[in-house]
């Protein structure tokens, strides 16, 4: 019988991306051989994935920006170009730009591929080598046997943009059903537990939130978990120095990043509330379209946090209409101070919209669910590929 064997290629380090943990997980755990091949990356280089018999992990080091970048990243092509014909697995996962021309090259040799796509590229290219790098994904694209992104908006501009057929299957980047929690614990009086988690810029956690903080009671307290990006160096001092202004610094507790998602769900399970909190406007289409695309909100319900997230409205239809948690204006201080309080003043309440959240994971926003159509097309079953499988979980 031959082996099934996938490799998933992206030229940063992947255990970055939860996604690529969940599916090479439910793959592996299903009698797949796994090889992930990546390189070392800024902010996110700690992160690992969990051993696994059936996974396999080799990274080139990381690479600064400059001219030995553009070396680095043509030796990478050609190192995974030789990972793939020594070890011939019968699919390639696809899963970012810079490993669009390897995916090419892949289709070309008759390995079949998936394309996933987990940030939209802005259209307009400047420069020789990012106008190659996009005429490579829409042709990695159009060959691959199926497309994947994490939003329906977003899989309207990949069509369109790529010039694809159909639209790409919407796969939200929801948590591994192994990874939801039980049911919390009544309210214990221990204060209020707020949590962020994720890259450490203004635009996810403006520093309104610590001005917030000091006008809440002193048992509440903000735990952040995560790393800086290249953008914006320094930033966590910055809300260190607020705090500390405030005289508020002994209830913020930054931990960093986290190697694992193991490490990262214990620190969930611990907290009363998530803020899952994106700006009300932004020129970024990825940031325009985060509904399904975060895997934050969803982290926070299968530990059975209620969530805070930002007033848009398919951020409120999604997470606040169904009763999962509560909306503010991010960059408002007397708006999240009022959101704020009323977790504070409804423990209870606080907690039931935590559990109906955790249900909804445990019963269709769990990757086993979302990912179900593209293991069918890996292991060649019938699936209806073309059912939208986020927006059905809407429903």
């Amino acid at each position: 019988m031959k082996r099934k064997r996938i490799a998933y290629i992206q030229y940063t380090n992947p255990a970055g991306y939860p996604p690529l943990e969940h599916s090479s997980r439910i793959l592996a755990d299903d009698g797949w051989e796994v090889l992930f091949l990546g390189t070392g990356a800024a902010g996110t280089d700690k992160l690992r994935f969990p051993e696994h018999d059936h996974i396999s992990v080799r990274k080139l080091p990381f690479q600064e920006a400059g001219w030995k970048q553009k070396f680095h990243f043509l030796v990478f092509q050609l190192w995974c170009l030789r990972w793939l014909l020594r070890w011939g697995p019968s699919w390639v996962y696809v899963s970012d730009l810079l490993s669009c021309p390897a995916g090419l090259l892949c289709g070309f040799m008759g390995i079949k591929v998936i394309f996933h796509e987990h940030d939209s590229p802005a259209a307009d290219a400047q420069g020789l080598v990012q106008r190659t790098l996009l005429w490579t994904r829409k042709r990695c694209a159009n060959r691959a046997s199926l497309c994947v992104i994490p939003n329906s908006q977003r899989g309207e501009y990949a069509k369109e943009s790529l010039g694809l057929r159909r639209l790409p299957l919407v796969v939200w980047n929801c948590p591994r059903l192994e990874e939801v929690t039980p049911p919390r614990a009544a309210f214990a009086g221990q204060g209020l537990r707020l949590l962020y988690h994720g890259s450490i810029v203004p635009d996810r956690l403006p520093q309104a939130v610590i001005d917030a903080l000091a006008l809440l009671p002193p048992d509440v307290s903000i735990t952040i978990v995560g790393y800086e990006t290249l953008g914006t160096p320094g930033y966590i001092d910055q809300l260190r120095r607020k705090a500390e202004e405030l005289g508020v610094g002994e209830r913020l507790y930054v931990k960093g990043t986290l190697a694992t998602r193991e490490e990262l769900m214990s620190v969930c399970r611990n907290h009363d509330v998530g803020f899952a909190l994106m700006p009300a406007s932004s020129g970024d289409l990825n940031l325009r379209t985060m509904a399904g695309a975060s895997n934050k909100p969803f982290d926070y319900l299968a530990c059975g946090l209620a969530l805070l997230v930002s007033e848009l409205p398919e951020w409120e239809q999604m997470f606040v209409q169904p009763g999962y948690g509560l909306a503010c204006n991010p960059v408002s201080v007397d708006s999240l101070v009022a959101a704020i309080s009323r977790f504070y003043e409804d423990a209870e309440e606080m907690r039931a919209m935590g559990e109906r959240g955790r249900q909804r994971i445990l019963r269709e926003w769990n990757y086993e669910y979302q990912f179900r159509p593209v293991k069918d097309q890996l292991e060649g079953q019938p699936s209806g590929v073309a059912v939208k499988v986020g927006q059905e979980a809407l429903l």
